[in-house]
Protein backbone atom coordinates (compact mmCIF):
# COMPACT_ATOMS: atom_id res chain seq x y z
CA UNK A 1 0.00 0.00 0.00
CA UNK A 2 2.76 2.40 0.70
CA UNK A 3 4.56 1.70 -2.73
CA UNK A 4 1.01 2.34 -4.30
CA UNK A 5 0.86 5.70 -2.18
CA UNK A 6 4.19 6.69 -3.29
CA UNK A 7 3.26 5.86 -6.65
CA UNK A 8 0.21 8.15 -6.99
CA UNK A 9 1.57 11.12 -5.12
CA UNK A 10 5.23 11.23 -6.23
CA UNK A 11 6.57 13.08 -9.55
CA UNK A 12 5.32 13.42 -12.24
CA UNK A 13 2.56 10.83 -11.43
CA UNK A 14 1.37 13.64 -9.22
CA UNK A 15 0.56 16.00 -12.29
CA UNK A 16 -2.00 13.37 -13.26
CA UNK A 17 -3.08 12.69 -10.18
CA UNK A 18 -4.04 16.16 -9.30
CA UNK A 19 -5.99 16.26 -12.61
CA UNK A 20 -7.91 13.23 -10.79
CA UNK A 21 -8.91 14.64 -8.39
CA UNK A 22 -10.57 17.56 -10.15
CA UNK A 23 -12.17 15.37 -12.81
CA UNK A 24 -13.54 13.97 -9.24
CA UNK A 25 -14.49 17.44 -7.88
CA UNK A 26 -16.33 18.31 -11.00
CA UNK A 27 -18.61 15.31 -11.04
CA UNK A 28 -19.24 15.87 -7.66
CA UNK A 29 -19.94 19.56 -8.21
CA UNK A 30 -22.47 18.21 -11.35
CA UNK A 31 -24.32 15.36 -8.72
CA UNK A 32 -24.91 17.92 -6.82
CA UNK A 33 -26.81 19.62 -9.51
CA UNK A 34 -23.88 23.01 -9.14
CA UNK A 35 -23.35 22.58 -12.73
CA UNK A 36 -23.81 20.40 -15.69
CA UNK A 37 -21.99 18.37 -17.55
CA UNK A 38 -22.05 20.08 -20.50
CA UNK A 39 -20.79 22.95 -19.01
CA UNK A 40 -17.83 23.21 -21.25
CA UNK A 41 -19.04 21.94 -24.71
CA UNK A 42 -19.50 26.26 -26.05
CA UNK A 43 -16.20 26.43 -25.43
CA UNK A 44 -14.34 23.13 -27.03
CA UNK A 45 -15.10 21.27 -30.43
CA UNK A 46 -13.29 17.63 -29.66
CA UNK A 47 -14.10 16.42 -33.30
CA UNK A 48 -10.73 17.07 -34.50
CA UNK A 49 -9.38 15.39 -31.91
CA UNK A 50 -11.32 12.15 -32.47
CA UNK A 51 -13.19 12.67 -29.23
CA UNK A 52 -16.22 14.35 -31.24
CA UNK A 53 -19.94 12.93 -30.19
CA UNK A 54 -19.95 13.60 -26.49
CA UNK A 55 -19.83 16.34 -24.36
CA UNK A 56 -16.64 17.60 -23.36
CA UNK A 57 -16.39 17.40 -19.84
CA UNK A 58 -17.01 13.48 -20.08
CA UNK A 59 -14.35 12.83 -23.01
CA UNK A 60 -12.17 15.04 -20.60
CA UNK A 61 -13.12 12.60 -18.10
CA UNK A 62 -11.93 9.40 -19.85
CA UNK A 63 -9.04 10.84 -21.08
CA UNK A 64 -7.92 11.53 -17.50
CA UNK A 65 -8.99 8.50 -15.86
CA UNK A 66 -7.07 6.24 -18.57
CA UNK A 67 -3.89 8.44 -18.38
CA UNK A 68 -3.60 8.23 -14.91
CA UNK A 69 -4.80 4.41 -14.93
CA UNK A 70 -1.91 3.93 -17.37
CA UNK A 71 0.90 6.16 -15.80
CA UNK A 72 0.29 5.17 -12.05
CA UNK A 73 0.17 1.08 -13.18
CA UNK A 74 3.39 1.54 -15.10
CA UNK A 75 5.17 2.81 -12.68
CA UNK A 76 3.99 0.33 -10.24
CA UNK A 77 5.02 -1.97 -12.02
CA UNK A 78 8.54 -0.34 -12.50
CA UNK A 79 8.89 0.01 -8.60
CA UNK A 80 8.47 -3.23 -7.89
CA UNK A 81 9.70 -5.73 -10.65
CA UNK A 82 12.73 -3.28 -11.86
CA UNK A 83 15.85 -2.83 -10.02
CA UNK A 84 16.68 0.60 -8.88
CA UNK A 85 19.33 2.09 -11.51
CA UNK A 86 19.34 5.32 -13.41
CA UNK A 87 17.96 3.73 -16.34
CA UNK A 88 14.66 2.79 -14.58
CA UNK A 89 14.32 6.61 -12.71
CA UNK A 90 14.23 7.88 -16.27
CA UNK A 91 11.48 5.57 -17.71
CA UNK A 92 9.87 6.56 -14.46
CA UNK A 93 10.29 10.05 -15.25
CA UNK A 94 9.35 9.33 -18.94
CA UNK A 95 6.21 6.55 -18.44
CA UNK A 96 3.33 9.46 -17.61
CA UNK A 97 4.40 11.61 -20.64
CA UNK A 98 4.14 7.95 -23.15
CA UNK A 99 0.70 7.14 -21.02
CA UNK A 100 -0.99 10.12 -22.60
CA UNK A 101 -0.65 9.63 -26.48
CA UNK A 102 -1.83 6.23 -25.46
CA UNK A 103 -4.47 7.29 -23.27
CA UNK A 104 -5.44 9.48 -25.89
CA UNK A 105 -5.93 6.76 -28.61
CA UNK A 106 -7.82 4.75 -25.81
CA UNK A 107 -10.17 7.69 -25.41
CA UNK A 108 -11.07 7.54 -29.13
CA UNK A 109 -11.95 4.37 -28.86
CA UNK A 110 -14.05 4.62 -25.35
CA UNK A 111 -16.23 7.63 -26.90
CA UNK A 112 -17.37 6.42 -29.92
CA UNK A 113 -19.83 3.91 -27.92
CA UNK A 114 -20.87 6.90 -26.03
CA UNK A 115 -21.79 8.88 -28.41
CA UNK A 116 -25.26 7.20 -28.58
CA UNK A 117 -25.73 7.65 -24.79
CA UNK A 118 -24.26 11.08 -24.42
CA UNK A 119 -24.54 13.43 -27.41
CA UNK A 120 -23.19 16.42 -27.19
CA UNK A 121 -25.91 17.87 -29.05
CA UNK A 122 -29.39 17.50 -28.18
CA UNK A 123 -31.43 15.14 -30.76
CA UNK A 124 -34.30 17.88 -32.13
CA UNK A 125 -37.78 16.54 -31.52
CA UNK A 126 -40.40 15.82 -34.71
CA UNK A 127 -41.85 19.04 -33.66
CA UNK A 128 -38.68 20.91 -34.16
CA UNK A 129 -38.17 19.14 -37.13
CA UNK A 130 -41.34 19.93 -38.88
CA UNK A 131 -40.79 23.92 -37.54
CA UNK A 132 -37.64 23.73 -38.85
CA UNK A 133 -38.90 22.48 -42.29
CA UNK A 134 -41.66 24.86 -42.69
CA UNK A 135 -39.34 27.68 -41.82
CA UNK A 136 -36.93 26.35 -44.70
CA UNK A 137 -39.81 26.56 -47.09
CA UNK A 138 -41.31 29.21 -46.80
Amino acid sequence: MQTLLSVITGPPTILLTTALVVVLCFWLLVAAGFTSAGSFDADVDLRAWGMGGVPVAVAVSVLTVVAWILSAGGVLLLAVCAPRCAATGLLRMVLPVAALPVAWRLTCLFVRPLHRLLPDEPVPSARGRVRDHLDHAA
